[in-house]
């Protein structure tokens, strides 16, 4: 299963493993640079199926930390292309990750201590959410937006989609998990609004089938759309959890959506998150087996035989890895002979396999 290939609209991936998106807080002004370059490129050679990018900003006030990735101007673009351009000639497929931070923006990155930063560190403000409620004790207090800002914010995913096609990008995934601004406005917890986009599960989800439906109006037909969602926030009472994850999963998936990655937790700091191997895996099972979309299994999956378990058993249809492929960025091809599978390695790494 782990090697078989995977076809969604005209996109085929060569096997059903996924680089899942990771922040390298290593961008001057949103800039791709040769760092992202060979860390993308080394996971294609490495023979993964489909190499995401880090959470990549829609707009400049919706970065994690003043280093991450960018797609908000044109400029992006060139760089952003020649590491397509060669995840492509790997026989991997590029997939962009399109984010917005919110109120969890504006931070320092995790080894300078991920602290808010304010202007005069490098950071700005105001910072955007649903309500002005405060990720925690210690951060800025965000400010609820407004009806031009939620309008705003949607044509910079629609436009940042553009550019990511123009850049040569075949699958774009939402980012509307984690915390961050769309896992925001579905959770209670983040969101208290009285108006069209709050309060009910109606009204809490619309943000995000709005962005979907703007972006697949620009995303070509013949291109896979995903979107990552936060299967539960962790949280007992009137929380996010996966019962309206699989009501939120149908409603996508009819608003055009293939693939529901499957993550969990970021909204609130004090959540309980029973961190083990594969302990997300049963929301994506579930999703995939009440609403009959595709999707992807994520954290704490190393090894290839649990990744193989989790596909044969119909609990996923890719299984996405982050740390493991930071640790060896050649996974696939040392785990194809586990599986009793030829490694395909590109030839000027043949004979070493």
């Amino acid at each position: 299963m782990l090697f078989q290939p995977l076809s969604m609209r005209g996109v085929a991936l060569r096997n059903r493993i996924v680089v899942s998106p990771m922040c390298q807080y290593s961008s001057a002004d949103g800039f791709a640079s040769d760092w992202h370059l060979v860390h993308l490129g080394s996971r294609a050679v490495g023979g993964a199926g489909l190499v995401f990018t880090e959470a990549t900003a829609v707009e400049a006030r919706g970065r994690i930390s003043p280093q991450d990735l960018g797609i908000w101007q044109d400029a992006h673009i060139d760089m952003l292309r020649r590491i397509t351009t060669f995840i492509h000639e790997q026989g991997s497929v590029a997939g962009i990750q399109l984010a917005h931070a919110g109120r969890k923006a504006s931070t320092a990155r995790p080894w300078d201590g991920n602290a808010a930063l304010t202007p005069d560190q490098g950071g700005w403000r105001p910072l955007l959410a649903p309500s002005a409620i405060p990720f925690d004790a210690s951060a800025p207090i965000p400010e609820a937006m407004t009806a031009d800002q939620i309008r705003e914010v949607t044509d910079a995913f629609v436009q940042a989609a553009r550019r990511a096609l123009d850049a040569g990008f075949k699958v774009a995934e939402i980012h509307a998990a984690h915390g961050y601004l769309l896992h925001e406005f579905l959770s209670p917890l983040s969101n208290t609004r009285t108006d069209l986009y709050g309060g009910s599960f109606e009204n809490r989800t619309r943000l995000v089938r709005d962005v979907v439906a703007a972006v697949r109006q620009v995303w070509p037909e013949s291109l896979p759309l995903f979107v990552r969602i936060s299967a539960t926030d962790w949280v007992a009472g009137d929380a996010w959890d996966l019962e309206q994850s699989i009501q939120l999963a149908r409603l996508l998936k009819a608003d055009g959506v293939d693939l529901i990655d499957c993550s969990s937790g970021g909204t609130s700091p004090t959540a309980k998150v029973p961190v083990g191997p594969g302990y997300q895996t049963a929301f994506a099972e579930r999703i995939r087996r009440e609403t009959g979309i595709l999707t992807g299994a994520v954290g704490m999956i190393t090894s290839p035989e649990q990744a193989e378990t989790i596909l044969a058993t119909g609990q996923a249809d890719v299984v996405s890895m982050a740390r493991e492929f930071l640790r060896d960025p050649y996974w696939p091809l040392h785990a194809a002979p586990r599986l009793h599978t030829k490694p395909a390695p590109p030839p000027p790494y043949g004979r070493a396999f």
